[in-house]
């Protein structure tokens, strides 16, 4: 009797073991004539700890060897089957509770786990989010930042060029590198403004994206800076949004920035905007000023890069390098709908 309980301790680890080891020693003391209410409590925390911790299938067999022995012993000693009776729904009690608390926590773990995909699901979600913002955010500081330093340098050049035979040219030229470093330093601000939030004091006072109309300004401006532009469209824009509006802009601003940057002021370049149903064609020529193109390096592809995001955002082709000959070509085909893209 006093070793009968010892094995409970590992019930946790080995229940079925534990089961073997309590049945054993019941039966040897039945088998000495020891007895003890205990005996029968220690055996069904054993079953117990076997429903708990194992699969159903050594659940029912564990009970099948801790009540038959009863009905065995029922048969010999005569018709008293009260007691067989409660001890066998005491048993099968210990079980379905014991392979309740089984699936329970089978479920609760379930639960867990499913709580902890979701969870580590979500901060991945938040953390492409982020990143896709910053690229974003970097993408549009690049155009901004290139296009108006390269139409900055460019003027600066021509001021630098004329002061000393035009003086009135040179200052009118000096009035527009103003204009241009101003217009890039509020368009840095509303940037600024997106990083640091709605609350920021600058956000009641943000200027909108640029977008269609607004090519026109764009051309303008690198004509300013000494680069013949020829502007030409084709067709009527729909409705799609000022993502789209944003889109082309930005692909004409970063393919004359180029122009700009590699060919000089000097170079000659053709704009055109074909508009679509669901859809527009960009295509901007530069003759290089005489000179052929050559493909970027790797490290100077920033540019290039951030066309082709947003070409593929829309579902899109961009193609872009030299042409054949003098200059530089890009052509873009967007595909739009009533729909941002996310």
């Amino acid at each position: 009797m006093v070793l009968l309980p010892v094995p409970l301790i590992w019930r946790r680890r080995a229940p079925v073991s534990v089961f073997a080891a309590t049945t054993g020693l019941f039966v040897v003391a039945q088998a000495i004539g020891a007895q003890s209410p205990a005996a029968l409590v220690v055996t069904l925390t054993a079953l117990y700890a076997v429903a708990r911790y194992r699969p159903a299938r050594f659940a029912w067999p564990a009970a099948a060897v801790t009540v038959l022995p009863g009905f065995g012993n029922r048969i010999e000693d005569g018709p008293a089957w009260g007691a067989f009776v409660a001890v066998s729904a005491i048993t099968v009690t210990v079980v379905l509770v014991g392979v309740n608390q089984r699936t329970r926590s089978a479920y609760l773990a379930a639960l867990e786990d499913r709580a902890e995909r979701l969870e580590q699901d979500r901060d991945q979600r938040a953390r492409l989010a982020v990143a896709d913002e910053r690229a974003r955010v970097a993408r549009e500081m690049h155009d901004v930042v290139a296009h108006h330093l390269a139409v900055i340098v460019a003027l600066s050049d021509g001021a630098a060029a004329t002061t000393a035979v035009a003086p009135e040219r040179a200052a009118d030229v000096m009035g527009q590198v103003s204009a241009t470093g101003r217009q890039a330093l509020g368009e840095m601000r509303r940037l600024v403004g997106l990083l640091r939030g709605a609350s920021a004091p600058e956000a009641g006072t943000r200027a909108p994206q640029p977008g269609l109309d607004d090519i026109d300004a764009l051309v303008d401006r690198v004509r300013a800076a000494g680069v013949r532009v020829t502007l030409r469209r084709d067709g009527v824009p729909g409705d799609w949004g000022p993502g789209a509006g944003l889109a082309v802009y930005r692909i004409v601003q970063e393919a004359l920035t180029n122009t700009l940057k590699h060919a000089g002021p000097h170079a000659a370049a053709e704009v055109s905007l074909c508009y679509r149903a669901a859809g527009a064609d960009v295509t901007v020529l530069d003759d290089g000023a005489g000179r052929a193109a050559r493909p970027p390096e790797p490290s100077d592809r920033h540019g290039l890069a951030g066309m082709a995001e947003r070409v593929t955002a829309y579902g899109g082709r961009l193609r872009a390098g030299p042409r054949h000959g003098p200059g530089w070509q890009v052509h873009a085909t967007l595909t739009f709908d009533r729909t941002e893209p996310t």
